[in-house]
């Protein structure tokens, strides 16, 4: 057979974005986003998202645009992590989940590799196929939000998983998709220069308002103003439902009706306590998850939320009043941003003191109307992060193809 048998010619570029995905909506969202501005704006790019996520599958996605589901992984309380669904050991199932990556990554042959979060991957599970597309000239480029973590706890948690060395060795770009202005998520991180001079910040990444309806379960209920209540994942959003349900069962005349997001990842005995709160209030209407949620959060009077990153990109780019009730553990990535973004005026934060005064609930969504907007604080470049990450995305694709020697690192896995 000749050569162009055996290997068909390129299309046009690719990119392949890795997003490890225990549980949460957080890596999986930003990813999409991401790979959606590229295709948008690069007619002949075609994107593949390698993920953990057990429900990737109910989500759309655009033409040139697909994903390779690898097995799940949860994180339990201790921090151990063990198999979703299937019943292997955890050895076993990130054996199978590092070969999975290894190998589309190798049949892919992308024109650029881009990690979410995990510099690594999964307790190392992507060193391998870095130092692979390292040896052929790849370029790779580890994607970080505003906020990490607490830097006194980030910090020996990359020692730990040996990150820095990764950094200074194998990655060419470092970008982070908010402003440093607003959050810094390595300051007080010991990093060489060459690392830092690798950074750029991006902005958040803007929303566009959907053209789909709202979700069918609240047709005419969303015709007013409504408040929109969402956990993300929901897999620790309980708290939050509870104290603006009190609020609601406490105060029947509050400005606006609510509606309710659970979140796909609650305990079904939770879902099913809330749900049946929500029947006995008039002015409550909740639904476990709907892929939709931007269309809600566009129509919304405003927002309560914990404080993930995609959850505060919507509030900016749809210009909602919010109340942020962000987590402490088992990061303090939720309350730094939060914390920020309430000293910049651009939302208000209520701290969970484990009591959850419902007073304090109800005087907060009174005031909610009047609130600023976020449009009313001047940032610039606030929502250029998608601009940008194009614009970066576009210079490596336009230089010609790298061959380097496969890099000897040995990296730690937990």
């Amino acid at each position: 057979m000749t050569e162009t048998e055996t290997t068909p010619p390129r299309t046009g570029p690719r990119i392949l974005i890795y997003s490890h995905d225990t549980m949460g909506l957080g890596h999986l969202r930003r990813c999409r986003t991401i790979a959606h501005a590229l295709v948008e704006r690069n007619k002949d790019l075609s994107v593949l998202i390698i993920s953990g996520s057990p429900i990737i599958g109910s989500f759309d996605f655009k033409a040139r645009v697909d994903f390779v589901r690898v097995p799940g992984v949860i994180k339990l309380r201790n921090g151990e992590y063990t198999s979703l669904n299937l019943h292997l050991d955890i050895r076993e199932t990130l054996a199978i989940r590092g070969s999975i990556i290894r190998h589309t990554a190798a049949a892919f042959a992308p024109d650029l590799f881009l990690v979410d979060k995990e510099p690594l991957g999964l307790r190392g599970e992507v060193a391998d196929t870095l130092a692979m597309l390292k040896s052929r000239g790849v370029p790779l480029v580890l994607g970080l939000r505003d906020v990490m973590d607490d830097p006194a706890l980030l910090e020996p948690e990359w020692k730990r998983k040996n990150v820095v060395p990764a950094l200074r060795d194998l990655y060419d770009d470092i970008w982070i998709y908010g402003l440093p202005q607003i959050c810094d998520p390595l300051a007080g991180i010991a990093l060489p220069k060459s690392v830092r001079r690798k950074i750029s910040y991006t902005g958040y990444l803007h929303r566009n308002v959907p053209t789909t309806p709202t979700p069918d379960a609240f047709e005419g209920f969303a015709s007013e103003p409504y408040v929109l209540v969402t956990t993300g994942g929901g897999g620790d959003g309980d708290a939050l439902i509870d104290w603006v349900l009190r609020a609601y069962e406490a105060e029947r005349q509050l400005p606006h009706r609510a509606i309710l997001v659970l979140g796909p990842f609650m305990q079904a005995e939770l879902q099913a306590e809330f749900m049946a709160r929500v029947e006995r209030l008039p002015n409550v209407k909740a639904i476990t998850f709907d892929t939709r949620l931007e269309a809600l959060m566009a129509g919304a009077a405003g927002v309560v939320a914990m404080g993930g990153y995609n959850t505060f990109c919507e509030i900016l780019s749809f210009d909602k009043r919010a109340i942020l009730v962000p987590r402490t553990a088992p990061r303090l990535e939720q309350f730094i941003r939060a914390q920020q973004a309430q000293e910049h005026g651009l939302v208000r934060m209520l701290g969970d003191d484990g009591k959850r005064d419902v007073r304090q609930m109800v005087q907060a969504l009174r005031e909610l109307p009047f609130q600023h907007l976020p449009s009313e604080v001047v940032v610039p470049g606030l929502l250029d992060g998608l601009d940008n990450v194009n614009r970066l995305t576009s210079r490596w694709l336009s230089q010609k193809p790298r061959t380097v020697g496969r890099p000897r690192l040995a990296f730690a896995r937990e």
